[in-house]
């Protein structure tokens, strides 16, 4: 497939300020959405098709046989394939199980990509771990987790590669990390973790702004010591939350739940490990049975969340782009407007991937 320059798409039903349009959309020669009246003379006719913003999947381990644990050199060969299921920008996710290898995978991020390159953008690296519960660890290897240093790296920052911290708040050390990570700019998420409701509440006051992965790895809704869910869902923080839509990490009728009480609030993550794309197995986990990672894209999060829930097919994309920007403070993207980046996806009926654009060239095409 040739990756073309291309000047917009046309006949299309674009999600714009969550509703759909009939307007064309254009790019200008710099592959951003240009405004009203520019030209779009080799617009791609997608034959009334929906459009939506490029997705941002901000936790995402691997995929099409690529582990990032293992050779997290490898994210800009994901970054390529990424596009076939409608991601245009991620963070590359380096879990408790990897977290020898961060040298090498800030070494990958900031070598940026090879000549000719056209994929997704990874924004950064999402370090899930190594400071977690060991209550809570799920499939993150317990002799891999470590305490908090009392000195953070001076590379867990945006500018070295680190965009997102997943941390436990229970830990020793915890409420000096989450304010200095808040204050050169990460994001902190809350996540493999036993807190409790108040001590949770308390770590979203400290600067943390996220849950990881919405009922996984944490206190649920117990109804006489609620946990870090109902500080997600029910919270004055009103913080986001990950949720992992694949039909098994998360029950249908409590990601029904999480809607109801928070859509304005959830980000679809994939969770994705290795198998993406070359499995047909409905979840990975190990022997014992404990969830490993999901075998989905962000895709078919979508499609899954419109079926659990009955919102709107624009809410759901919306969730899948807009939300995860503004999460990580990103206004070049995420929305179809002028001046953002022309990245967008066109959808098949069914909610498959037909056309992902990036930047203006095309990255992905069916057919």
């Amino acid at each position: 497939m040739t990756h073309d320059i291309v000047s917009g798409v046309a006949d299309a039903r674009v999600l714009r300020n969550g509703s759909w349009t009939g307007e064309p959309v254009s790019f200008d020669a710099a592959g951003r959405i240009a405004g009203d009246g520019h030209p779009a003379t080799a617009a791609i006719d997608v034959g009334g098709r929906r459009v939506v913003p490029g997705m941002i999947d901000v936790q995402i381990n691997g995929g099409w046989g690529i582990d990032l644990q293992a050779e997290p050199g490898r994210l800009w060969e994901l970054a390529a394939r990424l596009p076939e299921i409608g991601v245009t920008s991620f963070l590359p996710t380096l879990t408790t199980n990897g977290a020898h290898h961060l040298d090498e995978a800030l070494a990958a991020w900031a070598a940026g990509p090879p000549p000719g390159f056209v994929g997704a953008d990874p924004i950064g690296w999402h370090l899930e771990g190594p400071w977690l519960a060991a209550a809570k660890r799920g499939a993150h290897r317990d002799d891999r987790l470590r305490p908090i240093p009392p000195t953070l790296p001076d590379s867990h920052r945006p500018q070295s590669g680190v965009r997102l911290v997943t941390l436990a708040p229970e830990l020793d050390g915890a409420e000096a990390a989450v304010r200095e990570l808040a204050g050169r700019g990460v994001v902190v998420s809350l996540g493999h973790t036993a807190v409790l409701r108040p001590d949770a509440d308390a770590a979203f006051g400290w600067g943390a702004t996220m849950g990881t992965h919405l009922f996984n790895a944490m206190v649920g809704l117990h109804h006489r010591d609620p946990g870090l869910a109902a500080a997600l869902l029910l919270g004055e923080h009103r913080p986001a939350m990950g949720l992992i839509v694949d039909g098994h990490h998360v029950a249908p009728d409590m990601v029904d739940l999480a809607w109801r009480l928070a859509s304005d609030r959830i980000v679809l993550v994939s969770d994705a490990v290795t198998p993406l794309g070359v499995t047909d197995r409905p979840v990975w986990s190990l022997p014992d049975g404990t969830l490993a990672g999901a075998v989905v894209g962000l895709d078919a999060n979508v499609v899954n969340l419109i079926e659990f829930t009955g919102c709107s097919d624009a809410a759901a994309y919306t969730a899948a782009s807009t939300r995860p920007a503004e999460l990580l403070g990103l206004t070049d993207r995420g929305t179809i407007e002028p001046g953002r980046r022309g990245d967008l996806v066109v959808l098949g009926d069914d909610g498959t991937v037909e056309l992902t654009i990036v930047g203006g060239r095309v990255a992905h095409r069916v057919g």
